[in-house]
């Protein structure tokens, strides 16, 4: 008898149970040979360390040698199919919700048609069948396709359940379908300049969509991390509601003042939250391909204008915070300003001295020159560099301007650019330092992401003293009640603002004609929330403006139009009490809006 016969069934199977722990134990013992515990043989250690290099080594090429095994064993473009589908898994995205929480964007799932070139039994078959479902295909372009040796490649991305469903139906071999993630925006052209897009393989190549894979998106991409249960919805602080009302405002004025282009926006003053951020022409967020064309630009952000008489206001502030000039100082606005063969005068001259809240009622060019030039070139270029209007203005979207600033800046420069002529900012860079006007002085950075009072104060740079703001405020409810921007004061909203009319430079000189209005409008006026920015380019005369084309005319009315909208939306009810504006130099010493 054989000793092996002779043991009984539960003595074998002691042993084998034995032989797992008689294996630890060696494996103990020679890491601790091989590290000097236990003060062995310095000829042991040595045996030791090799022996664990060969144990190490062995055990990594027999994972490798496994897995090869098991790719080899597949079948015949598993492996392609394999690689693909992870890829597709990883472009999965966040969804982007505005501030109440309405998805603006979302992935969905999508069929995508693929071929196996290997598989295929006949090609001319397989074109012929295709091309019957798909007649967008190039039906010589896919029959050299799927005459290659290839193991894998894509025939269509992107199709539709109707097409998947007659593909299906032709039971062509070789020929399959990869479910994938699409974006999908269903605004349509809602916020289409804030959100951006992605390319075919999900991946943000503008816009917010860019910004998130910047955040570290794309990297989870590559780890094969991102996936549709493991991320947190990006919350914009847009508002869908103000996005509509916004963009269908500034559409009517487009049409109705022929004029070539619009854009405007609503920022929270105590944030610097975009609310609602517009510009036309726009597009479709699903067909990317539109935002291509350079009449579809986000001319808030990647354009960069002359701001005309808007830009008013920061000269104003400048030479109020300043302690040179008061609410009761006057100019003497009884001649041009001369500038060697350069004259500057007023669009409505009143040939006069005017007190200084007349110098902004009646938008002098010349006594908003003079008070720039009496503070001196120095002091206005280094306000403009402290409000923020002489370096790139960044934000969540990648897509920014440079400022255009005079390479020689002299006197004659500070005279123009302190009415809004000789200095081209983006848009929002402006709005940015209006803010800051009305807000209490704090000049905040503006965010397309949901803030808190304290996040915001705690970015905030002051820039104007608190009762300089609020001289401000004042004066910029008087113009809604006697001067240029009587059309924004819609009643009970006690709204106040600046209007802003520049001429373009066409073929180096300015134009008469061909005008960029704007208008900024705040409201309410004695405890400022939020500003709308109004742009219409190139607008016309049309019957009621009397021949004019000013920023009076058809930005003022349209930024009161969007404020009647949209403040019940933001809370903001209309009153029967609105005080006078003199009521807002009662407390002068206010630190900053409640």
């Amino acid at each position: 008898m054989s000793i092996v016969s002779s043991l009984s069934a539960p003595a074998i199977g002691r042993g084998l149970l034995r032989l797992p722990h008689a294996l630890l134990r060696g494996l103990l013992a020679i890491v601790r040979a091989a590290f000097g515990r236990g003060r062995p043989e310095p000829h042991a250690v040595a045996r030791a360390r090799i022996v664990l290099c060969m144990i190490v080594f062995g055990g990594v090429y027999l994972a490798i040698g496994g897995r090869l095994a098991m790719l080899a064993s597949a079948p015949e473009g598993a492996v392609a199919r394999r690689i693909v589908a992870t890829d597709a898994v990883a472009s999965a995205r966040p969804d982007i919700v505005d501030r109440n929480g309405l998805v603006l964007a979302t992935d969905v799932k999508s069929a995508s048609l693929y071929g196996e070139p290997r598989r295929l039994i006949d090609v001319d078959e397989a074109v012929e069948a295709l091309t019957a479902v798909l007649p967008d295909l190039d039906a010589n372009e896919l029959r050299q396709r799927l005459s290659t040796d290839r193991g894998f490649i894509w025939l269509k991305r992107d199709i539709t359940p109707q097409q998947q469903r007659e593909i299906h139906n032709l039971g062509l071999p070789g020929i399959g379908f990869m479910t994938e993630n699409r974006r999908i925006y269903p605004g349509g052209t809602l916020g289409a300049h804030v959100l951006g897009s992605t390319n075919i393989d999900n991946q943000g190549i503008a816009g917010i969509e860019k910004w998130v894979d910047t955040r570290g998106l794309s990297d989870l991409h590559l780890a094969g991390f991102a996936t549709d249960r493991q991320q947190e919805p990006v919350e914009l602080a847009l508002d869908l509601r103000v996005q509509h009302v916004l963009r269908d405002e500034l559409f009517a004025a487009k049409e109705k003042f022929k004029a070539i282009a619009a854009a405007g926006t609503v920022v929270d003053v105590r944030t610097g939250e975009i609310v609602a951020m517009a510009s036309l022409p726009d597009f479709d967020a699903n067909d990317p391909a539109r935002s291509l064309d350079p009449k579809n630009l986000n001319r808030l952000t990647t354009g960069v204008f002359e701001m005309g008489s808007t830009f008013k206001a920061l000269t104003f502030a400048m030479a109020l915070d300043s302690g040179r000039f008061n609410i009761n100082s006057t100019l003497d606005a009884r001649g041009a300003l001369s500038f060697g063969r350069f004259k500057i005068s007023d669009y409505h001259a009143e040939n006069r001295v005017l007190t200084l809240p007349e110098v902004f009622l009646f938008s002098s060019n010349i006594g908003t020159a003079k008070m720039a030039l009496s503070l001196g070139v120095d002091a206005h270029k280094a306000f403009l560099a402290k409000a923020g209007q002489l370096d790139r203005l960044r934000t969540e979207l990648p897509e920014s301007a440079m400022p255009i600033v005079p390479k020689r800046w002299g006197e004659v420069n500070t005279a123009t650019i302190a009415f809004g002529h000789g200095l081209a900012v983006a848009p929002l860079q402006a709005v940015m330092a209006v803010n800051a006007l009305v807000n209490g002085g704090y000049l905040i950075p503006p965010t397309f992401l949901k803030r808190t009072r304290e996040e915001a104060m705690a970015l905030g740079t002051p820039i104007i003293k608190p009762e300089t703001s609020a001289k401000m405020r004042y004066l910029l409810r008087l113009n809604a009640e006697k001067g240029s921007a009587k059309k924004v004061n819609v009643p009970g909203f006690y709204a106040g603002g600046k209007t802003g009319t520049a001429e373009k430079v066409i073929n180096g000189r300015y134009s008469k004609t061909r005008l960029l209005t704007t208008f900024t409008g705040v409201f309410p006026m004695d405890n400022p929330q939020y500003l709308v920015l109004v742009m219409l380019d190139e607008p016309q005369p049309v019957e009621g403006t009397y021949g004019f084309a000013t920023a009076g005319w058809n930005a003022a009315p349209t930024t009161g139009k969007i404020i009647s909208r949209i403040a019940p939306m933001l809370g903001i009810m209309p009153r029967t009490d609105v005080p006078p504006a003199e009521s807002l130099l009662a407390n002068t010493t206010l630190a900053r809006v409640q």
